[in-house]
């Protein structure tokens, strides 16, 4: 991850986590759809990025994430948080189940090498979750639009679903499982939902890969 990218979480740590407040329902369908295709199996979990430890938290996943004031607010929410970036992982090789990475995708420079490696501390057949918002999606439209007006997305690039397909085929993966939530567009009433089959108009979609 670029250091730029890294200090802005790390400055504007409190505003990016209360957009879980802000957006609750929309949090907690996200939420939902994580922890439906996460295993329920698996005994270590790690979240690469997992800023503020939203997701972490409700999944038991150790937090590694390079902005400390993100990890200050994480620990607050009782996440095992440890500081390091995706490309370097501060984790022994083959020693994890699953590896979370949730929109931190369109924020590396090199995404196949954050990819790589989380393969290298998976398990055999341990499970990657890769959740994205889709470049095609309304969500991705509306986010690209409004980069100037985001400290966050201003750096993001994001990617559409086939593009992850082949970047997560190249990283040695399995492609497993996807579902997807936000079927409504970001300026429309948010409402819950269940997980369902992505289609061009959600705007949240998690793949879920095997280490082959």
């Amino acid at each position: 991850m670029r250091a730029t990218v890294f200090i802005i979480f790390d400055k504007f740590a409190e505003r990016y986590d209360k957009w879980y407040v802000r957006n609750k329902v929309t949090a907690l369908n996200e939420l939902r759809l994580v922890k439906e295709i996460l295993p329920r199996s698996i005994r270590v979990c790690v979240e690469v990025g997992g800023g503020t430890g939203f997701f972490s938290a409700e999944t038991n996943c150790v937090n590694i994430d390079p902005a400390r004031n993100m990890l200050a607010i994480s620990r607050k929410r009782g996440v095992d948080s440890v500081q390091g970036v995706g490309e370097h992982l501060p984790i022994r090789s083959s020693s994890v189940d699953a590896v979370l990475i949730i929109v931190t995708l369109c924020f590396v420079d090199e995404p196949i090498d954050l990819l790589l490696e989380a393969r290298r501390v998976l398990r055999d057949k341990g499970s990657l979750i890769t959740c994205i918002v889709p470049r095609e999606s309304p969500w991705g439209v509306y986010y690209s639009e409004r980069r100037s007006m985001s400290p966050f997305y201003r750096y993001a690039r994001f990617y559409g679903i086939s593009e992850v397909h082949r970047i997560l085929i190249e990283a040695g993966f399995n492609i497993v499982e996807e579902k997807a939530t936000l079927s409504y567009k970001p300026w429309e009433r948010p409402r819950y939902e269940a997980p369902e089959k992505p289609s061009p108009r959600h705007g949240f979609v998690c793949i879920r890969a095997v280490k082959t």
